[in-house]
């Protein structure tokens, strides 16, 4: 996925991606940013281990400093990827050509290098996440200062009902997304952790300086050091995933409320900016409420890869751990888009309530 849209899925297609894109989140799930992160991993494992006396010092320093000016030949690292399954054989050699091969990835593995660099993509993603969900509830909180005490017709199973207050929607929109904020901000710690494990997970490689070593590299990356390597564990992934459908299917019902309010005839609700028809001039639909939806359900399906992907064979697995790499980032780029949208429809509502 790249910030300049040029693929086929709906993401970064030419022209769908007008609908679907994001453009933030395109560029934290962009290969310049992995490769980035799987090079700063590099970088931090040879100066922790040249601090840590595992290698030479002053060749740690070395290899780091070119690791992170090397230029990597992406067309290798493809061919690696169809021969190994992982970039990171093919990414070791070439960083092998200009680095002291003596102080560069011994006593790692392909998966920690892969998995850390997920994990410091999503402290960018949390990042972006956080600030759009609270953006949105400032949105709402701003319509029910102005249209709170509006008289709204209450439906129940699609039936008029009985009077309510256009805040008593409004509430049922906003204080879910207050909830997705808190768990998020308590499931980051899980999720932004660095992947350290070795050949088998169990760091033997770095003898009794594997805390010291852990540590080092977790600083240097801004993640949280983690007890032991979660190769085969991916309950942390799946419930992050979780709590990016929870996001989008919250912002899902707010589009279907909308969409309905919207219906003529019913007119509860003013938006600027509706779509057109390219048959029926007179129409305005309601396009961002039914993107909403469209984003909730896609989800809502992706989520069950995610937790098909914690099924893992002993110390490793190379499908389930690959099944994430096809799923995840798209989870991400539907939630961004997602709010997005909604924080744009809160700035072009501009009545509610009954007509």
């Amino acid at each position: 996925m790249t910030s300049d849209p040029q693929g086929s899925g709906v993401f970064d297609h030419p022209w769908l991606s007008g609908l679907f894109g994001d453009a933030d989140m395109a560029a934290i799930l962009s290969p310049d940013r992995q490769l980035a992160h799987m090079l700063a991993f590099e970088a931090a494992w040879s100066r922790a281990c040249g601090r840590a006396g595992i290698f030479d010092a002053g060749q740690a320093e070395t290899a780091a400093r070119a690791i992170e000016a090397a230029r990597i030949d992406r067309a290798d690292l493809a061919a690696g990827m169809a021969q190994d399954g992982v970039p990171v054989p093919r990414l070791v050699a070439q960083l092998k050509q200009v680095a002291p091969a003596g102080a560069l990835h011994k006593g790692a593995t392909s998966q920690d290098v892969v998995d850390s660099a997920l994990a410091c993509t999503l402290v960018e993603a949390s990042d972006l996440i956080a600030a759009r969900l609270e953006a949105v509830q400032a949105g709402l909180a701003a319509l029910e200062a102005r249209f709170g005490a509006a008289p709204l017709m209450g439906r129940t199973r699609m039936q008029a009902a009985t009077q309510i207050t256009v805040a008593d929607r409004l509430q049922v929109w906003r204080l879910p997304l207050e909830g997705h904020a808190a768990r998020l901000a308590a499931l980051r710690p899980r999720v932004e952790r660095v992947q350290v494990g070795g050949a088998s997970g169990d760091r033997r490689a770095l003898g009794d300086r594997a805390d010291q070593v852990v540590a080092d590299v977790a600083a240097a990356l801004g993640l949280q050091p983690a007890p032991r390597a979660w190769h085969a564990m991916r309950e942390g992934i799946a419930d992050y995933a979780n709590l990016l459908s929870l996001v989008t299917g919250s912002l899902g019902k707010m589009g279907q409320d909308v969409a309905l309010m919207a219906q003529q005839g019913l007119d509860e609700i003013t938006l600027t900016g509706g779509g057109g028809s390219s048959a029926m001039p007179h129409k305005q639909n309601p396009v961002s409420a039914e993107l909403l939806v469209t984003l909730a359900r896609f989800n809502a399906v992706q989520l069950s890869a995610l937790h098909l992907a914690m099924v893992h064979e002993q110390e490793r697995s190379g499908s389930a751990w690959t099944l994430e790499w096809m799923v995840l980032p798209q989870m991400l780029a539907a939630t961004a888009r997602a709010l997005a949208v909604a924080q744009d429809m809160t700035q072009r509502i501009t009545r509610i309530g009954t007509p």
